[in-house]
């Protein structure tokens, strides 16, 4: 069984794709940027912010699927600037604590609306 998944508590998509989709115990989650979800704007400039604002989101939509926390097995960090990853890795570590997802991080030439910072996440159920 596949569903979608769709959450206030996280930006609304800004394009064609769903903020999450579910198979059984599986959950994909799209990309977060580090919009506010009630006013679909940017966070901050600062790129502690903007990580910190990505992993809420995506945990909005992980906890409208019915997961946690700890069902986050893989992320995906994608930054506009490789020099921030120590800054990001900062905010990403104390967010997660002693769970540790498998992840990658990559630079890329650029990202949706110029932010500095978009992750994505997969997550499974025991």
């Amino acid at each position: 069984m596949k569903s979608m998944i769709q959450t206030d508590h996280a930006p609304k998509a800004i394009g064609p794709y769903s903020q999450g989709v579910k198979i059984h115990n599986q959950l994909y989650v799209s990309g977060q940027i580090p919009f506010v979800p009630e006013t679909m704007t940017l966070i901050s400039e600062d790129i502690g912010l903007q990580t910190k604002q990505s992993l809420e989101n995506i945990l909005a939509i992980v906890k409208e699927a019915g997961f946690l926390l700890t069902d986050i097995v893989k992320c995906t960090v994608y930054l506009k600037d490789m020099n921030e990853f120590s800054a990001m890795n900062s905010v990403y570590q104390s967010f997660f604590g002693d769970h540790k997802p498998a992840r990658a991080a990559v630079e890329v030439a650029r990202l949706p609306r110029d932010v500095r910072v978009e992750i994505d996440a997969i997550c499974v159920k025991e």
